[in-house]
Order: C-alpha cells, then sequence, then structure tokens
C-alpha cells in the first residue's frame, strides 16, 4: 500500500473520505495536543482545542490549496483556535456544531494520556537522537514557533535546509514514538 502525503489526504477529506481523515488525525493528533498543552493549563481545554481543529480541518479541507506544507495549514487552525479561545475565554464549537458532532466526554484514562503523550520522557529521549542540527531547528520551529528564515539566520544555513531537517527529524520522532511500548 502507498503511503499517502498529508495533501492528498486533505485532498480526500475535502471529497468526504473517512479513512483519509483517519490518517491525518493520526499523524498530527498528538503533535496538536502537545501544541496546546504547552499553551493551556488542562488536559481537557488542550483536547476540545484539538477536537475544534480537526473539526475546522474537515470543514476548512476544501480550500485547501497546498502551497504550504500542510502541516503548517493545520498548525494555523490551531494558533487561530489557541487566540480566539483566550480572547474569548472559551473554546469555540463551531465547526464541531456544524458537522453535527458531541462533546467527547474524557475518561481518567484519556486524561493521563494526554499527560504522558505531550510530557514525555519518550519525547525527550527521541529528540536525544538526533543530530544537533536537526533538533535545534525541530525546536526552534516547533516550540519557540520561529520562522524559516529566523530558524535559518540562527544556523547559518538556507530556509530550505531548515525546512528539510524539521521534516527529516519530525519523520524520524514520529517512527521512533510510535516503536515506545
Amino acid at each position: 500500500m502507498r503511503l499517502r502525503s498529508d495533501v492528498d489526504l486533505l485532498c480526500g477529506i475535502a471529497d468526504g473520505d473517512d479513512a483519509a481523515f483517519v490518517l491525518f488525525y493520526r499523524g498530527h493528533v498528538d503533535a496538536v495536543v502537545g501544541f496546546f498543552r504547552r499553551h493551556v493549563e488542562s488536559p481537557e481545554l488542550a483536547f476540545d482545542l484539538t477536537a475544534e481543529t480537526f473539526a475546522a480541518v474537515v470543514v476548512s479541507a476544501e480550500p485547501f490549496s497546498g502551497e504550504a506544507p500542510a502541516v503548517a495549514w493545520l498548525f494555523g487552525i490551531a494558533r487561530n483556535k489557541l487566540r480566539e479561545s483566550l480572547r474569548r475565554a472559551r473554546v469555540e464549537d463551531v465547526a464541531r456544531r456544524r458537522l453535527g458532532l458531541e462533546a467527547v466526554a474524557l475518561s481518567d484514562g484519556d486524561l493521563d494520556r494526554i499527560d504522558e503523550t505531550t510530557n514525555g520522557e519518550a519525547l525527550r529521549r527521541a529528540l536525544a537522537t538526533l543530530p544537533d542540527p536537526t533538533r535545534r531547528a525541530i525546536l526552534a520551529r516547533h516550540v519557540e514557533e520561529l520562522e524559516y528564515a529566523d530558524i535559518a539566520a540562527r544556523l547559518a544555513c538556507s530556509e530550505q535546509v531548515v525546512r528539510q531537517r524539521v521534516h527529516r527529524g519530525l519523520t524520524q520522532l514520529r517512527a521512533e514514538l510510535k516503536e515506545e511500548p
């Protein structure tokens, strides 16, 4: 079976392909939850924001042009959801309501998994296996949330090299984290 790119998956989502959504969701949910856990206090709030982000992906997949990386588009949605929730002091559920989705009640096990995924010693171990330039590029992009141009200037290389380091490093991290028990 051929691996599908994120752009292919988003096109599938726009066409109503449930399997494409499942693959896209599974490929990015931990990173999105982790993003929200770094910015909000409770795992429940992080989960609500994640749910609304992925609901917005379904609602918004049609206009995705593919000009920017799909993951950048996804995290753009996540940043907007975070900004709006902080501004309004609540999580908007417009996309979930539009899709007719009910709010999900989280069990204690679900909350523990969110914290385990986002606090992760496993992530620290996986990051330590990366070459230093790759690790620095990933941390600058996804922790410090710097633009590629700023990272390139910091690391004294081209934006393309930074993009490749981040992409390859994230691919390696995903593979290593999936192998964790």
